[in-house]
């Protein structure tokens, strides 16, 4: 594949992880015999708001994702190192013409699921034309819309055949909605329910349940696994805490080994300035961004220049400052700063926060004021620092007697059906790309099919989008992407916060953890081990 990536060059002096803190070892808890345990402050239930959050035909946040990656297999995935995907279930993988629009794969000989069945073309085919043919509310199939049709030759190759050229198609492969599942497993039509996951990837696993939630994963070697992961483990456990502070305590402890996201701010300050013994601090790189999102049919904010009156007075430096410290930094994009083709549009079209500016905006639109608004957010998705980052929202704005702002929080599933349905003005997400390339921090917000169910629709943003796809030199893709983020700024049917920064922790026995999280916030189990490398 003679394709060139943006993501070496942009990600330039942030793919070396950082060690930040670290104490010293003496008598350093090991979370339980040969069995690794790391914590998460991610959520999995399946109720009836999100009843089949673990089938890869709708799961489509990273927590869901980062139990995917571990447990079912797709023909290519990411490196160690980040960059351009490599296969993974398959042996091999290229573009078969100059156009982009024809992708042909091999698979690994005596490949086989977790039960030992092999795996098959056939079942390829199956598992991506069943994402496309379900369809589900929670945008998954539109990373796979430029297929056209699936084409099997014998029982190991697999030709697809794309409506458009799409040159980012290798990586959406690598995507756990791409994931590689059995028709004895997986109905063709219909959703899997429930917290089980069967699949052909590096563990097994088995879910411990309380009510409708899980509180541990366990994920076991998988012995039939043929692959391009090498894993250095043989049981990994995948333990959910209500909060950051109590993934730390348990850290401290000795109960767990290592905590990833979301670890709070002032937990990572704490650990950075005043070290606890046989514990390290990690930063890895990170492209996780913060936003607002609009209902851009919701009578509050219809009118656009209510819209860029917010983005006329937001104060993302004193926002990030007052929530989130060194560990984040403002972004004036969708696309940010580390990614190539960014550009600081809203600062370029706003400059910096003015109520006078904002005033002007709302008085030539005639609308009266203050304007009248709710923000929401989920208060249990993203980390302890959400509600606060709300809360400092809602002064900036009812400062400026603009406004008359309230918040409102509500918790993951609830507040995630809420917001497909419409039922918010204004909303706050974060976003962790599914791939390193400006197409995924456009499309999935702007696209026919998007993430968000949002009604705004911009045509010249829609053939932006395909036009992009059509370079392989992702460089020569940069002119479109400045341009969506021109009209994004100027129409503003999400409002870019802050950039944030990933760090992990882990007891100083366990080596692997720098590689545990990738630059998409991918975690990587099969990277840990206690000892010396």
């Amino acid at each position: 594949m003679n394709r060139k990536t943006l993501v070496p060059l942009a990600l330039t002096g942030l793919l070396a992880p950082v060690l930040v803190a670290c104490g010293s070892t003496e008598g350093a808890g090991s979370g339980g015999g040969d069995t690794i345990v790391v914590g998460t402050t991610d959520r999995f239930t399946a109720d009836a708001g999100s009843p089949a959050p673990l089938d890869p035909a709708y799961a489509y946040d990273t927590g869901a994702w980062n139990v995917l990656r571990q447990t079912v297999q797709t023909l290519m995935h990411t490196p160690r190192g980040g960059g351009a995907p490599v296969p993974d279930a398959a042996e091999s993988c290229s573009f078969t013409d100059t156009a982009s629009e024809s992708y042909r794969c091999k698979l690994r000989p005596g490949l086989s699921f977790a039960d030992g069945t092999p795996v098959t073309a056939e079942d390829v085919k199956f598992s991506l034309e069943r994402v496309l043919d379900i369809d589900a509310d929670n945008g998954t199939a539109a990373l796979l819309s430029t297929i056209d049709t699936i084409e099997t030759k014998g029982e190991d190759e697999v030709v697809f055949h794309l409506s458009t050229p799409d040159a980012t198609f290798p990586y959406k492969l690598s995507t756990p909605v791409a994931a590689i599942v059995s028709p004895e497993k997986y109905d063709g039509q219909r959703l899997r329910e429930g917290l089980a996951v069967d699949g052909s990837g590096p563990y097994t696993m088995r879910a411990e349940t309380e009510g409708e939630r899980a509180t541990r994963i366990v994920f076991t070697r998988n012995e039939h696994y043929k692959g391009d992961v090498k894993l250095r483990n043989d049981r990994v456990e995948l333990r959910s805490f209500d909060s950051a502070e109590a993934m730390g305590r348990a850290l401290e402890a000795g109960e767990i080994d290592m905590m990833t996201r979301s670890m709070s701010p002032e937990m990572i300050k704490d650990l950075s300035l005043s070290p606890k013994q046989g514990v390290e601090l990690t930063e890895v790189p990170g492209l996780e961004i913060r936003y607002l999102a609009f209902n851009t049919e919701a009578p509050s904010v219809k009118d656009k220049a209510v819209r860029r009156a917010m983005a006329a007075v937001v104060d993302r430096g004193r926002l990030v400052s007052q929530v989130y410290g060194s560990t984040a930094e403002p972004l004036y994009s969708l696309i940010p700063r580390t990614i190539g083709a960014h550009t600081n549009a809203f600062y370029n079209t706003y400059g910096d926060p003015s109520p006078e500016k904002a005033a002007a905006l709302l008085a030539e639109a005639g609308v009266d004021t203050p304007v009248r608004l709710e923000l929401n957010f989920t208060t249990d998705h993203y980390g302890d620092g959400t509600a606060k980052e709300f809360e400092t929202l809602r002064d900036q704005l009812n400062a400026t007697k603009l406004f008359d702002v309230t918040v409102k929080g509500s918790d993951w599933s609830a507040f995630r059906a809420a917001q497909k349905r419409g039922d918010f003005a204004v909303y706050g997400l974060g976003w962790f790309p599914d791939f390193p390339d400006p197409d995924n921090y456009t499309a999935p917000f702007l696209d026919e099919g998007n993430f968000l169910n949002s009604p705004y629709a911009n045509q010249e943003i829609r053939t932006l989008i395909p036009q992009s796809r059509r370079e392989a030199d992702r460089a020569a893709a940069a002119p479109a992407f400045q341009r969506i983020q021109d009209i994004v700024a100027d129409e503003v049917p999400v409002l870019p916060l802050w950039q944030g920064k990933q760090y992990v922790a882990a007891r100083d026995d366990l080596t692997g953890v720098e590689w545990t999280l990738n630059a998409s916030s991918d975690l990587q189990l099969w990277e840990l081990a206690r000892g010396e490398v």
